[in-house]
């Protein structure tokens, strides 16, 4: 499998995973003049994309769909809440109500139910023979059921969204701090280290921290924060990158062990 994050953060976001026979993005919430480029960079046509994965209806997650699938035709795979939240902007007329676990060309896509300000919102897992990828972000936690098929996944695109000390001391409004703190939020630093070193196993190759605030974080903090949990539980892995907002991640490549 291949995996490229092409855009992460408040402003946009985009992932590409592709195994033998599927291409797949993940989001498309930047332009698509973006997408298309960085999609080239990587020598992937973006008429060669099979689907498109939303995980929900915030516009830096979606905002870039409604020309992309005018121009390439490209199915879209929502739940019937998201596109019930999306009616009233454009019409996705090639699309796949999804509401349980699904297959596109020769990987399955496992739905994780996700808590986010939204009707609706998923992460997944996308799995290709003893290969899989796990993307979570946009999420306020993650329910203790899903601790088992989160674990030992070949590699995790994980939201790392804010500091809390940064978020505290910052300029948001207090409203605003107590929405993304809550629930139905983003996941901090510490939580994501925590859910993190739960489910990193020996199959694990990567890890990359996404979904990271302009303005209530740095991509040091997240870092160390991770290396100094898994440190704390004595697990050793090292392979950790941070995802950008305006730049496409290297190629990452899995493989059996």
């Amino acid at each position: 499998m291949k995996v490229c994050v092409l855009a992460s953060g408040s402003k946009g976001n985009s992932t590409f995973v592709s195994s033998i026979n599927a291409k797949i993005l993940i989001d498309l919430g930047t332009n698509c003049l973006y997408i298309e480029k960085k999609l080239r960079d990587i020598n992937i046509e973006p008429s060669e994309i099979n689907g498109i994965l939303l995980t929900h209806t915030h516009s830096d997650h979606t905002s870039g769909i409604k020309v992309f699938i005018k121009k390439y035709k490209t199915k879209v795979y929502l739940t019937k809440k998201m596109y019930s939240d999306l009616a009233g902007f454009f019409e996705i007329e090639n699309c796949v109500i999804i509401d349980s676990d699904f297959t596109i060309n020769d990987c399955l896509i496992r739905v994780i139910k996700t808590s986010h300000d939204v009707s609706d919102s998923n992460g997944y897992i996308i799995e290709h023979n003893d290969l899989s990828v796990v993307y979570i972000t946009d999420t306020g936690y993650i329910h203790k059921k899903n601790t088992e098929i989160l674990t030992n996944r070949s590699m995790y695109i994980f939201e790392s969204n804010h500091d809390v000390k940064m978020l505290m001391e910052g300029r948001y409004p207090f409203h605003i701090k107590q929405r993304i703190l809550g629930d139905e939020g983003h996941l901090s630093n510490n939580d994501s280290a925590y859910y993190l070193s739960k489910v990193i196993g020996n199959k694990t190759r990567y890890v990359v921290l996404a979904h990271i605030s302009d303005e209530n974080n740095e991509p040091a903090l997240a870092y160390n924060t991770l290396k100094n949990k898994l440190k704390e539980e004595n697990i050793d892995f090292n392979n950790i990158f941070i995802a950008e907002q305006n730049n496409r991640s290297e190629i990452f490549e899995i493989w059996l062990k």
